[in-house]
């Protein structure tokens, strides 16, 4: 009878339970570089012990982006994650670590240093049972995925362009569905311009600039598009200074989601051909869609049917979903990279104060990366 890699991670779940409490108890908010580099280094440390080659992107404002390479080849499976968090330094005192009915909780478990555990132990049990791969590893750990992968963008996409795949070890969907597509998303603000004057004395010499602004929040909204996935929606609106001054002045910011890269390019077109509608008021757009979609191409669908295939060697089956959320995959498959995503912890409260994972599914969730690691 075949390994059950399951029964496996099942022996050593202590230790990898011990090794995530490391993990969450270093506090690694996006902005606290300083924080987020003394996790850095012992994820480097851990990493460069089993053998891999470690190479640091320095960043002079977020932390420091980890690089480590296993194996030999031309050809990469690249495996994505990040360790910085939303949550600030102190949450642990509100947020402690504790299992707590099967539960795992504390900040950044769900989201997602586990996935960043899971891979490590996947890379040992290869190595200390000899395991082949069929191609090199590039574990790629991101410090800035939060704010949108400011200053990591532009190696993701280098490090995509060179791989032939991209494994995303970010949450599971629900109770373990993997991510095949996610929305690409970004964000805009519009801004009128107008002109002031008494609204008792001189309305009519005014120009009032939340007026503006409502044209064209409806507008907006109205592109909405359920059946393509694409939606808009105004999330705040400021402007004015008192209700008997009619408003000079006015703003909106506006999230965008949108499923096919061409809606990306339909929507930002049409944000930016937006012309005023008042005599006197001008307008001004900033902004975009920062990250395009992941979508399920037939690359996808293939290692999706891999990953199906691997789960039900261990005894589970696999579901799909399709997420509104962006992650580092959308940047890798914007590289033209096919990618499978969700291949982390199944959990809940990703920024919220009951943030957890299933301590049950962990050594399924580790059996399946080394299944994958070595398979594809």
């Amino acid at each position: 009878m075949a390994m059950k890699w399951t029964d496996y991670f099942q022996d050593r779940l202590e230790q990898v339970l011990d090794e995530l409490k490391t993990y969450v108890e270093f506090e690694t908010p996006t902005h606290d570089k300083a924080a987020v580099d003394r996790l850095g280094a012992l994820i480097a440390e851990r990493f460069t012990a089993l053998g891999c080659t470690l190479t640091v992107h320095e960043q002079p404002i977020y932390g420091n982006q980890l690089r480590l390479e296993y194996g030999e080849g031309e050809e990469q499976i690249l495996v994505l994650g990040h360790f910085d968090t939303v949550k600030n330094v102190g949450t642990l005192a509100a947020e402690p670590w504790r299992i707590e009915d099967g539960r795992a909780y504390g900040p950044g478990t769900y989201d997602m240093k586990s996935g960043i555990v899971f891979s490590y132990f996947a890379l040992q049990a290869i190595l200390e049972n000899h395991l082949p791969l069929n191609k090199k590893l590039v574990f790629l750990w991101n410090t800035d995925e939060e704010i949108g992968s400011v200053s990591s963008k532009e190696i993701i996409q280098a490090e995509a362009r060179k791989s032939a795949l991209a494994l995303v070890i970010e949450p599971s969907f629900g109770d373990g569905l993997l991510k095949t597509s996610r929305k690409g998303g970004g964000e805009f603000r519009l801004r009128a311009y107008g002109r002031a004057a008494h609204a008792g004395n001189d309305h009519q010499k005014g120009v009032n600039a939340i007026e503006e602004l409502a044209h064209h929040i409806l507008a907006i909204q109205s592109w909405t598009n359920y059946e393509l996935g694409t939606t808009l929606s105004v999330g705040t609106i400021s402007g004015g200074t008192t209700s008997n001054v009619v408003p000079e002045f006015a703003e909106v910011e506006i999230d965008v989601r949108v499923q096919q890269a061409s809606e990306a390019e339909v929507v930002t077109r049409k944000m930016y051909e937006l012309k005023p509608v008042l005599d006197g008021a001008r307008l001004e757009v900033e902004g975009g869609v920062s990250k395009h979609p992941m979508e399920r191409t037939a690359g996808t669908e293939r290692l999706y049917r891999v990953a199906q295939e691997q789960a039900e060697l261990e005894g589970f089956t696999l579901g799909e979903i399709g997420v509104g959320g962006t992650s580092d995959g959308n940047i890798a498959a914007s590289a033209g990279c096919t990618v499978l995503d969700g291949l982390g912890p199944v959990g809940d409260g990703a920024h919220a104060s009951h943030e957890h994972i299933l301590v049950e599914a962990i050594p399924r969730n580790i059996a399946l990366l080394v299944r994958m690691f070595t398979s594809l």
